[in-house]
């Protein structure tokens, strides 16, 4: 059945959907952690279609919120009409995302709320120019592609923005690798200044950047560093947006958001995936002054439908009322602490990275900083055979990324582990 799903799969969808694995698999059921292939088997689910299954499968809160919404016979009434779920969810989002005065605009995507930063920031400063970070990822639509700095995720040439780019915090390579941990906040200010000088007119619309680079591989730069950045775009009257499509709702175990360990408050925040727990649920937050900006008539059909976001609703009060972000951090340190200990000897291995259950691994040819992606495949199909799901990323190709959902138990995190230190080792070995 799966053969036949797989070649119907490839004679109706478009080749540059890529599917994962030599074998692709198709899930047919989930509980907790766990999710059921077509071919009844078991795995462990440390990527969480792409960290969005935030709370894991078959939650009965989230299923009884849910139905509860369809049992009123209302699916949709688009925004045109008073929407009390929204509302509820809208106040919850302000009073989290700590930015004073809070407007919230919901979306479907992580794509779309990017997009509605960058229209919301054009448009309150009246220029199309825009900061963005390289190995950063955005979205798929064309402003989003045009702030991504990764060329295997821009599918195409033209943008209707005029970027400029900063370095990222990269620790294994790039120029700011070379420097101490302590200088490289100083030089990426440097650089900050140095781009404001030479690659625009002075009226930038706004930064956007991610805390934690998700697609690029959990490439996280020093803590502090949006603060120091934001000294000099205040200078300007720069806005600062903070992508927390993955870093958001407490993932990262030290704080909520990602941007809260850098010490700032960014202008507008955008948020997706966990908040919907796989129901199509995103947007951006922001001051009301910036929010209020769009000069005409805008809003999304079915961003913030009744059922996504009675889903929303409910994902925030089960992560509030369970302290999943003090979990994420708990069991976070099991895995990171394990894997790194587990790895320490292998020359292949460049970085442990990340916080609380966002946390990656970085492969390289022995002995160098030149990436394997080989390798790095090697360990994915491994995890996969040993009943591991997990994630690749990586400007590259050549980094393992995991996400598990933040109701993972310690029994979990240390089975997790042993099955992915079991395929890291064969894959080596097997070089």
């Amino acid at each position: 059945m799966t053969d036949d799903l797989l070649a119907r799969h490839r004679a109706v969808l478009p080749s540059w959907m890529p599917l994962y694995y030599d074998d692709p698999i198709e899930l047919v059921a989930g509980s907790g952690r766990r999710v059921t292939d077509a071919q009844g088997r078991s795995y462990l689910d440390f990527f969480g279609g792409v960290l969005t299954n935030m709370l894991g499968y078959d939650i009965p809160e989230i299923r009884e919120a849910v139905e509860r919404q369809l049992r009123t016979g209302i699916v949709h009434s688009s925004t045109l009409y008073l929407i009390r779920q929204q509302v509820e969810l809208a106040e919850k989002v302000a009073r989290l995302s700590g930015i004073p005065d809070a407007r919230v605009f919901f979306t479907n995507s992580g794509t779309e709320a990017n997009e509605a930063a960058l229209l919301v920031a054009t448009n309150h400063r009246r220029s199309h120019q825009i900061l963005a970070v390289r190995n950063s990822y955005h979205g798929r639509s064309y402003a989003a592609m045009g702030v991504t700095g990764n060329r295997n995720w821009t599918a195409s040439a033209l943008n209707p923005l005029q970027v400029a780019w900063l370095h990222s915090g990269e620790r294994v390579r790039g120029l700011l690798a070379r420097l101490d941990e302590a200088d490289r906040i100083d030089a990426a200010v440097e650089d900050l200044r140095e781009v404001l000088a030479t690659q625009t007119s002075g009226d930038v619309a706004c930064l956007i950047a991610e805390p934690i680079q998700g697609v690029g591989g959990f490439v996280a730069p020093p803590d502090g560093l949006f603060a120091a950045w934001k000294k000099v775009l205040d200078e300007h009257g720069i806005l600062l947006v903070s992508d927390e499509v993955q870093t958001g709702w407490g993932r990262t175990g030290e704080h909520f958001w990602g941007y809260q360990a850098h010490g700032v408050t960014p202008d507008l925040l955008t948020f997706a995936k966990g908040v919907g727990n796989g129901f199509a649920l995103a947007g951006v937050v922001g001051r009301a002054e910036v929010l209020e900006s769009v000069p005409a008539i805008s809003f999304s059909t079915f961003g913030g439908n009744p059922v996504s976001a009675a889903a929303g609703n409910a994902v925030l009060d089960y992560l509030r009322d369970h302290d999943l972000q003090a979990n994420a951090a708990r069991v976070g340190a099991i895995l990171a602490d394990g894997l790194r200990a587990a790895v320490a000897d292998l020359d292949q291995v460049a970085e442990v990275r990340g916080k609380g259950l966002m946390l990656a691994v970085e492969f390289v040819r022995p002995g160098t900083t030149e990436p394997d992606a080989a390798l790095t495949g090697r360990v994915f199909e491994a995890c996969r055979a040993g009943g591991l799901l997990v994630g690749k990323g990586g400007l590259y190709g050549n980094v393992v990324r995991m996400g598990p959902p933040l109701t993972l138990t310690e029994e979990e995190a240390r089975e997790g582990l042993a099955i992915l230190v079991d395929a890291i080792h064969s894959a080596v070995s097997a070089s």
